[in-house]
């Protein structure tokens, strides 16, 4: 994982996107009164394959969407993309049917692959998120409480990125084995 900004705004160029998904007040209640933070929340992608969501919390605003921002790039995962029915195609939708859910809240989210030109039948905020990972076709099933937009978005881009914890045959490599050194100098 990169640990500078910069390094990924030059290997991925004027492609990387960054957008603030949503930002939330909270407020927690001390002694001396109420005590305010922001959190923002921030996508980022490419459209090609390459996609992080982030989450920043703090005082003011501005500190939250700018270190959020710093930290989506510094999370930003490869996306496997795939052909539904022509191989030959460019790559427009998930590869197989992945389902994940929140880190620790109640939504789960499930991408199916489809044709080219159904389009992704989602919520404005996660559908914003997949068409940054460069997924443009795609069927979705969710199940929980998809009002918190954290969760919902966290859901969604664990499942983007699960992606490749799947092989399918194409991923798979020939085993190729040897035969010990110790089998051959064994003479009985």
């Amino acid at each position: 994982m990169a640990k500078e900004s910069e390094i990924l705004d030059f290997a991925l160029g004027a492609s990387l996107k960054d957008e603030v998904l949503k930002i939330m007040r909270e407020q927690k209640q001390t002694r001396a009164g109420q005590r305010t933070w922001f959190k923002a929340f921030v996508a980022s992608g490419d459209d090609n394959g390459h996609a992080s969501l982030s989450v920043k919390r703090s005082e003011e605003v501005a500190t939250a969407v700018c270190g959020a921002f710093f930290l989506a790039k510094l999370s930003i995962v490869s996306v496997r993309q795939g052909c539904w029915g022509n191989e030959i195609s460019k790559p427009h939708t998930v590869p197989c049917k992945v389902t994940a859910p929140s880190h620790r809240g109640s939504v789960l989210v499930q991408l199916t692959s489809t044709l080219r030109g159904t389009g992704i039948i989602l919520a404005p905020v996660p559908k914003r998120l997949l068409l940054m990972a460069g997924i443009d076709n795609c069927y979705t099933s969710t199940r929980g409480y998809t009002a918190t937009l954290g969760n919902f978005a966290k859901a969604t881009f664990n499942a983007v990125s699960e992606n490749y914890s799947s092989l399918t045959p194409d991923l798979w490599q020939e085993a190729v084995f040897t035969e010990s050194p110790y089998r051959n100098s064994l003479t009985i």
